[in-house]
């Protein structure tokens, strides 16, 4: 990249962060309706992407007093890549994983470990100097978590999760001042819309395929 490409780009930076917003925002927004639109498809490059997205936001929500959900990219990372090789090779013969519905076993289990998570992320976090509505914080990020495991193992009703927990965090950036990344979740909440019809009509496929 030339000087002058790299002034270029630093000065549209300041003038994102004099407007309220980053260059790290912008491109988490970017990154993020591209993962969650290939996700709605079912599309393995997703994954890639969620792993950019995740990096993007760990310094976003760094710097605005969401520990919770900063900590959440670094396992939103992980997950990722762990995403990414069960979709292409998690099935009964090694090959692509198929949507399916998850089982009451399943269900009261991720239950239980997000009561935990949310109860143990909020009382760390809420000692932390600068930290934001610890406890909300803590419930989105623990229910985010539960998701997107469910997310990695195609478990159709995970879209429930991301529906109820965007509509949450787009109140949530309004009030920590990030216009643009309320104006991501607002996306995310209409793709998470569409990603529930596209993977349940993708489930009624896979009955009547076998």
């Amino acid at each position: 990249m030339t000087s002058t490409a790299l002034h270029l780009l630093s000065d549209f930076c300041a003038w994102l962060n004099a407007h309220g917003s980053s260059c790290a925002e912008l491109l988490g927004f970017i990154t993020g309706v591209l993962n969650v639109w290939l996700v709605t498809r079912e599309n393995i490059w997703s994954w890639p992407l969620g792993v950019l997205n995740a990096g993007f936001y760990s310094v976003v929500f760094a710097r605005t007093g969401l520990y919770s959900d900063t900590g959440l990219q670094v396992v939103y990372l992980v997950l990722s890549l762990y995403g990414w090789w069960h979709w292409l090779r998690g099935g009964p013969s090694r090959d692509a994983v198929v949507v399916s519905r998850t089982g009451r076993r399943t269900a009261l289990l991720l239950a239980g470990i997000a009561l935990v998570s949310w109860v143990t992320l909020a009382t760390i976090t809420r000692r932390l100097p600068g930290a934001a509505l610890p406890w909300l914080d803590a419930a989105l990020v623990s229910v985010s978590l539960v998701a997107q495991y469910m997310m990695t193992r195609k478990l159709l009703e995970h879209w429930l999760l991301w529906i109820a927990v965007d509509v949450v965090y787009i109140g949530l950036f309004i009030n920590r001042q990030l216009p643009l990344t309320a104006m991501l979740y607002t996306v995310f909440l209409v793709l998470a819309i569409i990603g529930s019809v596209h993977w349940h009509r993708s489930a009624a496929r896979t009955r009547l395929a076998t």
